[in-house]
């Protein structure tokens, strides 16, 4: 897989970084910026939105994300593995999370989905 067949969008479920593991939906969207890295965007529960910068290597993709809640600003780090060009498979964790768990996501691209439907 090379770094150009990750942009798009996918459609994403995960689970929080706690003991409850509390689900949530929404759409990550993948570019490449002037430096050949990945620059991303997530919308979560279409109302919270993460940016994020990283790199990829032998189907791992990385990425260090940011977003702003409360007047503080988060960060963290997820890992992708990607499974094909329609389907990353994630795990991540920030700063201020609880430090016993991960958060996982599943991400597929939203154009194979239609393909899928169809």
């Amino acid at each position: 897989m090379t770094l150009q067949e990750l942009t798009g969008k996918y459609a994403i479920t995960g689970t929080n970084q706690d003991a409850e593991s509390n689900t949530y939906k929404g759409v990550l969207d993948l570019s490449i910026n002037a430096n050949n890295r990945i620059e991303a965007k997530w919308l979560i529960n279409q109302n919270q939105e993460l940016f994020g910068n990283g790199f990829f290597k032998d189907n791992i993709l990385v990425i260090n994300f940011n977003y702003k809640s409360d007047n503080t600003i988060f960060k963290g780090v997820v890992v992708y593995k990607c499974i094909s060009k329609n389907i990353l498979d994630g795990f991540w964790s920030e700063k201020h999370g609880d430090p016993r768990y991960l958060g996982e996501e599943r991400c597929y691209r939203m154009d194979s989905l239609k393909e899928m439907l169809n």
